[in-house]
């Protein structure tokens, strides 16, 4: 098939990409001309393990295009897939802006029958906008169609290309024979594609995401009364997690989420819900508990040095809100360097793909270490907020020598109780036996 996709930040370019492995013709559209021909000369503009090879691959044997001209994507489209950001607004709300302009702009250009997909993650009744501005503006029939992503950063070319479930909101038959073709290859293994109508699938879409940030921030809740009463959150976590109706996934205690789509869902879902008045009780409480929890480590930090941190110096590795990935966007990290900072503290940081983002963000308000051994010379103490891998088992010998302190703030858990004793280290994780 003939496929155009607009918009190539992380749900554009990684849907774009594995279209064009089953061998459908991809043109994808960026309005950043810097952007666009970076990726005509090869240059992935974002990391995704995965994802290079895919997308060397596709442009080399012609099936993969980048072009700036929407009227060029989109002219022998037969499916037009809207990937664009809906940004929350001043008072949560999705931002629909860029999806309704991008569909007033193609309303103008089309002269055939096309499917518009919705690929952005968007409220209820989207669809029912969508269709009214192509009413508006022309009389070619088309057909949109609600297909939310279920992309996991880090793993998003594999959730793509073997995907649990595909979901595609639509009452049309034509609509649907041509959308089961298209991903007929990806759910060869028998994984369904569910068809319902639209506003279920965009309702499916928050309601997933908010579910999941809810079990995060349940565990997140279970481990902070742990160590209240004594208790080992892992244990807990295990027995719970062995209960078939609850699950083994999602269950690790932390720093809170963050990312892309967890924040910025579940606060889209809360105003929608406020649109229909209705008090959505309990994911107003995952926020709030959830800001709470990005800043933990800095609590146990201030509590062990009785309140007073100015001049000291920290070492922090990770930077990126979960591993396998360089986004930043709500990251845990960038709120616990602006609390050190607050506090009159200093900050080294690592990680292993995210630094760049950083320092775009923030600047120079922190030093960047070239390794994480390096991040810890001179640092009273260590504090870990992302689980990359390289981090799992570190070399311990040099932790000692370069910290000036043996003391770790762990806020993913990442490290053996019964070793940290045994190397002599002061070590506070999040809900577990308190190391002193």
């Amino acid at each position: 098939m003939k496929i155009a996709v607009i918009g190539t930040g992380y749900v554009g370019l990684v849907t774009g990409t594995c279209l064009a492995e089953t061998g459908n013709d991809v043109i994808c559209v960026d309005i950043n001309e810097q952007k666009v021909q970076k990726m005509q000369n090869g240059e992935v503009p974002i990391y995704e393990p995965g994802l290079d090879l895919l997308f060397h691959r596709n442009i080399k044997q012609g099936r993969l295009t980048f072009t700036t001209v929407l009227a060029d994507a989109i002219k022998d489209a037969q499916i037009i897939f809207m990937a664009l950001p809906t940004p929350p607004g001043g008072d949560g709300a999705a931002d629909l802006s860029y999806i309704l302009g991008a569909a007033k702009d193609i309303s103008k250009l089309i002269t055939e029958y096309k499917i518009i997909v919705n690929k952005s993650t968007v409220p209820v009744g989207t669809a029912d906008k969508v269709k009214a501005v192509f009413a508006e503006n022309t009389t070619v029939e088309v057909d949109v169609v609600s297909n939310p992503e279920f992309l996991r950063e880090g793993v998003a070319v594999d959730d793509f290309m073997k995907p649990d479930r595909v979901v595609l909101g639509t009452k049309s038959e034509r609509a649907k024979k041509l959308m089961t073709e298209l991903y007929g290859p990806y759910v060869r293994q028998g994984n369904p594609i569910l068809f319902m109508d639209e506003r279920s699938s965009e309702l499916t879409k928050y309601a997933a995401n908010s579910f999941l940030a809810t079990k995060i921030t349940f565990m997140n809740e279970i481990a902070n009364l742990c160590e209240l009463v004594g208790a080992d959150v892992d244990a807990v976590r295990k027995g719970i997690g062995s209960d078939e109706r609850i699950g083994k996934r999602f269950l690790f205690p932390g720093v809170g989420y963050g990312g892309s789509c967890f924040p910025k869902d579940v606060q889209a879902l809360v105003r929608s819900s406020d649109d229909y008045a209705y008090d959505f009780q309990i994911l107003k409480s995952v926020m709030e508990v959830n800001e709470r929890q990005k800043t933990i480590l800095v609590d146990k930090v201030l509590k062990y040095f009785k309140n007073d941190i100015k001049g000291k110096h920290f070492a922090l590795w990770g930077l990126a809100f979960k591993p396998e990935t360089d986004d930043i966007r709500e990251a845990p990290a960038l709120y616990i360097i602006d609390a050190l900072l607050a506090n009159g503290a200093t900050v080294t940081v690592f990680d292993p793909e995210a630094m760049s983002n950083v320092r775009i963000t923030i600047g120079d308000k922190v030093n960047y270490a070239k390794n994480q051994y390096e991040a810890l010379e001179n640092a009273d103490a260590l504090l870990i907020a992302t689980e990359w891998s390289v981090f799992r088992n570190p070399d311990f010998d040099k932790i000692e020598v370069a910290l000036k302190n043996k003391v770790v703030f762990d806020g993913r858990n990442l490290y053996d109780l019964q070793k940290m004793i045994d190397l002599g280290y002061y070590y506070n994780s999040i809900g577990r036996k308190l190391i002193d």
